[in-house]
């Protein structure tokens, strides 16, 4: 039950402000933010499992990051891992929504993807009609296409609103609104079969739970000149603060 909140286009020098929760089961291995070894190019977490990743930036000043979509249908082993979307668009020259219009959405169980080449942003989803690129303005995305009424959403995108009154927010800020552990009201607990509680402690923006809950928190600027900014606050699975890494590239 990841959640992304998004800025596009919130003053004349930042392409894409962002601020996100991965939430996942805590024994699934992951490396934390990173120039990574085999792909110096890519800069971002990895999942040890799969071996794509949930965000992550290219040194071109490309960006990525995806949700999976809650669907009542159960994933096939046939499908291909949603977090090569990330790489495989990090690794294009197309923009965001030429990218989208070209995607076999029906290779991937379902998904959320914010996509930036540092001129535009876009959203796609194999649970829509169509990708849109996106206009300036505040978004927000967890486990359902993008900008769902669910309480975790409307909070994210009312906070960073805001936070954005006066002038772009600190990491502190952000990592703040990031840290909600509020529930939503029990009628917006869907019917899943999962354990009633478990299931009420997924509407929170922070998870904090022994078996699955947020592994970390990411803010994202992505500025018009290609420089990127990314900063990573892993946390445990009882939600104490576990590390953090800053990196930058570009200019």
């Amino acid at each position: 039950m990841c959640l992304v909140v998004f800025a596009v286009a919130p003053d004349e020098r930042t392409t894409l402000l962002l601020a996100g929760n991965r939430d996942e089961f805590h024994a699934r291995p992951a490396s934390p933010l990173a120039t990574w070894e085999d792909d110096d190019d890519v800069i971002g977490g990895r999942d040890l499992q799969a071996g794509g990743t949930w965000l992550a930036a290219s040194r071109s000043g490309r960006f990525a990051t995806v949700t999976n979509a809650r669907d009542a249908v159960p994933s096939s082993a046939d499908l291909r891992s949603r977090g090569l979307l990330v790489t495989d668009f990090l690794h294009s020259d197309l923009s965001p929504l030429a990218w989208l219009e070209k995607l076999e959405g029906d290779d991937y169980a379902g998904f959320n993807l914010v996509l930036s080449d540092g001129d535009s942003v876009a959203y796609g989803s194999n649970r829509i009609d169509r990708p849109r690129q996106l206009a300036p303005g505040v978004y927000a995305v967890s486990n359902a296409v993008l900008d769902t009424p669910w309480h975790k959403v409307e909070y994210a995108r009312g906070a960073l609103r805001e936070l954005l009154m006066n002038a772009l927010p600190t990491d502190e800020a952000l990592f703040a609104l990031l840290r909600n552990e509020q529930r939503s009201d029990v009628s917006e607990v869907p019917a899943s079969g999962l354990d009633p509680d478990f299931a009420h402690q997924l509407t929170a923006p922070f998870i904090i739970n022994a078996r699955y809950g947020t592994r970390c928190s990411t803010i994202v600027r992505l500025q018009r000149n290609g420089g990127v900014w990314l900063n990573e606050r892993r946390f445990s699975a009882t939600g104490e603060h576990d590390g953090d890494v800053v990196l930058s590239v570009g200019r």
